[in-house]
C-alpha cells in the first residue's frame, strides 16, 4: 500500500481519532491533577484579626490552615488592647488560599515619650502641625493681654508650665497660652499719657 493510499484509508483515520483520544484524556487528567496541587477553587475568608494577642491569631488561623507573620509593633492606641492586632494584610474578609500568611501588626504596650519642642513665640499655625508631627494632641487654647497675636508664650501639661525639652508621653493635650494681640495698644495709651502728665505747669507757678 503506497503513503497516499495509507493516509486515506480508513485504519489511518481510526489511529488518528485514538490517538486524539488519547491526548484528551492526558491533557483532562493533568487539569484535573493540576487543580487538586494547587487548591484551585478552594478559598478561605480572611477573619477579622483586630483585637486579639498574637496566640489567639495563632489558635484561629490554625484552624483555617493559615499562616500568620508578625511585622512590627506600632506606637501604642488606646482604642486597642497591649499587645492586640492593630492592622493586618490580607483585609478581613479577602478570599485567599490554603497556606497563605496574614501579615500583622501588633499594638505597643503603651505610649512612648516624647521631647516638648521649642514654640515659644511660635504662631499657633506652626505650633499645631508641630504637635501633632509629635504625636501630641492640642488641648485648650487660652489667651492673655499681648503684642503678638495668636503668639504661643506658654506651654501647659494639665495645669503645669511645661519648658522645652521636658518628656511627655504622646497623646498628651498640650494646651496653650497665646497673645491676644491687643495688649500694645493698651500699654502705649497709658504710657503716653503717664509721660505727658509732667510736662504740665502748675497754675500757682505761672
Amino acid at each position: 500500500m503506497s503513503l497516499r493510499q495509507y493516509l486515506t484509508s480508513r485504519v489511518f483515520f481510526l489511529q488518528l481519532l485514538a490517538a486524539a483520544a488519547i491526548i484528551a484524556v492526558i491533557g483532562y487528567l493533568f487539569m484535573h491533577w493540576l487543580t487538586f496541587t494547587t487548591d484551585h477553587g478552594h478559598e478561605i475568608a480572611v477573619p477579622n484579626l483586630s483585637k486579639l494577642t498574637e496566640e489567639q491569631v495563632e489558635n484561629k488561623l490554625d484552624e483555617l490552615d493559615l499562616d500568620y507573620v508578625l511585622l512590627d509593633s506600632v506606637d501604642y492606641r488606646s482604642e486597642f488592647p497591649k499587645y492586640s492586632v492593630v492592622e493586618q494584610d490580607p483585609l478581613p474578609g479577602t478570599m485567599v488560599k490554603v497556606g497563605r500568611k496574614i501579615y500583622i501588626k501588633i499594638n505597643a504596650s503603651g505610649f512612648s515619650s516624647v521631647k516638648i519642642p521649642d514654640l515659644i513665640e511660635k504662631t499657633y499655625r506652626e505650633a499645631v502641625p508641630t504637635l501633632k508631627a509629635l504625636g501630641l494632641e492640642l488641648g485648650t487654647i487660652t489667651y492673655i493681654p499681648n503684642l503678638g497675636k495668636d503668639m504661643v508664650l506658654e506651654m501647659r501639661l494639665k495645669g503645669r508650665n511645661l519648658k522645652v525639652g521636658d518628656r511627655v508621653l504622646k497623646a498628651s493635650k498640650i494646651d496653650l497660652v497665646l497673645g491676644d494681640g491687643k495688649a500694645s495698644y493698651v500699654d502705649e495709651s497709658q504710657a503716653d499719657s503717664t509721660a505727658a502728665a509732667p510736662a504740665e505747669t502748675p497754675n500757682d507757678e505761672q
